[in-house]
């Protein structure tokens, strides 16, 4: 399963060194994550495209982090309780989505909880391009969501989709389990 094409790890890996508020947003969401961590008692946390570990600096615990395009970060990860992905997808080579999406549903135990962007960025990558090679609408987004996780709720912005998605096998079993003690 390819999540990333070679020559293109090789162009955000440029731009990473040539620009440092390139992968700086996570520390934006470190409130959210907080309060995602509270709810479900966990601090089991996995930042699926972490950038330069900005998020990880701004929360009082450790977490673990994933960027193929950070030498440090760039070893495939654990699954986690609950895996963030915050101004990423976006960044995906289109033919990838499929592939991204579900390395991401693989490591979700509990929630998962995306920040994708909808509109054109306003950097451009090393080799020219816009930095936010898939631009696409909430609608387009959940369809691509909907199959692979329970989508808790979603607010749709003018600039972004801010989801909270859940494993589909363990809503089921919580469903499941509620049913039962009803009987």
């Amino acid at each position: 399963m390819q999540l990333i094409s070679d020559e293109y790890k090789k162009v955000l890996e440029t731009t990473h060194e040539n620009n440092p508020s390139w992968g700086s947003t996570g520390n934006a969401w470190a409130q959210n994550i907080i309060t995602l961590t509270e709810g479900l008692k966990s601090q089991d946390v996995l930042d699926y495209g972490c950038g330069k570990g900005h998020l990880a600096r701004q929360l009082p615990f450790k977490i673990n982090q994933y960027d193929p395009c950070i030498p440090k970060h760039s070893e495939l990860p654990k699954p986690a309780k609950l895996v963030v992905c915050l101004d990423v997808m976006e960044h995906i080579e289109p033919e990838n989505i499929d592939n991204v999406l579900d390395h991401i549903k693989s490591l979700t135990i509990s929630l998962a909880f995306f920040v994708i962007s909808t509109v054109p960025a306003k950097q451009v990558l090393s080799d020219g391009r816009n930095a936010h090679l898939v631009v696409e609408g909430a609608e387009w987004w959940l369809s691509k969501l909907w199959p692979r996780f329970e989508v808790y709720n979603f607010n749709n912005t003018p600039n972004a989709l801010i989801v909270s998605a859940g494993n589909k096998e363990v809503a089921m079993n919580a469903r499941l389990k509620a049913l039962q003690s009803k009987s």
